[in-house]
């Protein structure tokens, strides 16, 4: 998002907790900092550390929960999610997360030494529709972006080469170079680039696929009659790889999945019979496989292990769920096997 959409998201919420009687401040953006809101009610004041993310769905809530959950430091402002428009549902999530938030619509939840607001259910006025706009990536830079994830080392190689790894057309490469440029996301120094890896990195593509791009890639759903013997499953890595819960159990050890997630083009008839899996109703939820279709080329590093997709994937698709146990393990592949690469901020 640029800074003049953000500055106007940013005043059109002041407004909206103008609405509930409080006075409302944004104050001026140092630096290098986030900006912040002064919140203030009968002569008390309430700074916030203002983080704007414009669009919210289940799918990326977790992703940015992750980005959120850090403890607060002495003397550092708490964090207060800025949206266009928080759902009665998402509103639950994060007030249950006790992560604070406020939305264009004049949704709320503040939560400080005698500040108390929560307000839910609310929707945009349709004029207020009409101004929203996807600031997130388009399929084709999350791919790029993805495949710079999976291997830093690509960032410095020519376009052919990462539109290759990415699986995305050549001609599209120098637009979407220059927008990873423009958002920081690459850096040029002496003509070389390179990735500006961090964890805020990794929890933006997370969120951003989550909302663009995951569920593309869902291509059917099953029941397994066998489904606790997962482990037993014979999978081969050229065609299918384990992702989501499954993924993190054999990247950490823990913990056991709800649910099964394959990456592959199809499933092999075999396993289907062997393993009983049977088309999976609208309404099922229990012993769920769930097929997705992989969206990088062959040509990708997919990491060391050859049964798992990357360690990247992985940990977005467990804080798409929003499950606050999945939120959990993402954080420990994160530890694991990511916080190396992308560091927190």
């Amino acid at each position: 998002m640029g800074e003049e959409e953000q500055s106007t998201l940013l005043e059109r919420v002041a407004q909206a907790l103008r609405g509930h009687g409080l006075l409302v401040n944004v104050q001026d953006e140092a630096e290098g900092a986030a900006p912040s809101l002064r919140v203030s009610r009968d002569g008390a004041d309430f700074d916030y550390a203002a983080v704007v993310k414009r669009r919210l769905s289940s799918g990326s809530i977790g992703a940015v929960l992750s980005q959120l959950r850090d403890p607060v430091d002495v003397g550092q402002l708490p964090p207060l999610l800025v949206c266009d428009h928080v759902t009665p549902p998402l509103a639950d999530q994060l007030r249950e997360h006790q992560q604070q938030f406020a939305d264009a619509a004049g949704n709320a939840y503040l939560d400080g030494r005698g500040l108390l607001v929560y307000v839910s259910g609310r929707k945009l006025h349709p004029k207020q529709v009409a101004l929203r706009a996807s600031s997130g990536f388009t399929a084709t830079r999350l791919k790029v972006l993805f495949a710079l994830i999976c291997d830093p080392d690509l960032a410095g190689a020519p376009y052919r080469a990462i539109a290759a790894a990415a699986d995305v057309a050549l001609g599209a490469m120098p637009a979407v170079v220059g927008d990873l440029r423009q958002r920081g996301s690459l850096v040029v120094v002496d003509r070389r680039r390179s990735l500006a890896a961090s964890k805020r990195l990794l929890d933006e593509w997370a969120q951003a696929y989550a909302i663009g791009l995951r569920g593309k890639t869902l291509i059917a759903r099953y029941q397994a009659q066998h489904f606790d013997s997962w482990h037993d499953w014979q999978l081969n890595p050229a065609h299918a790889r384990w992702g989501g819960e499954a993924a993190a159990v054999l990247l950490t050890g823990e913990p056991s999945p709800s649910t099964l997630t394959i990456y592959g083009d199809k499933l092999p008839a075999r396993l289907i019979a062997e393993e009983h899996l049977e088309t999976a109703s609208p309404a099922a939820y229990e012993h769920l496989v769930e097929l997705r279709k992989p969206f990088w080329g062959e040509s990708l590093q997919t990491g060391a292990r050859t049964d798992t997709v990357p360690a990247a994937l992985v940990y977005a698709d467990l804080l798409a769920t929003g499950s606050a146990r999945c939120i959990d393990a993402a954080e420990m592949v994160y530890d694991a096997h990511l916080a190396r690469r992308f560091p927190p901020n």
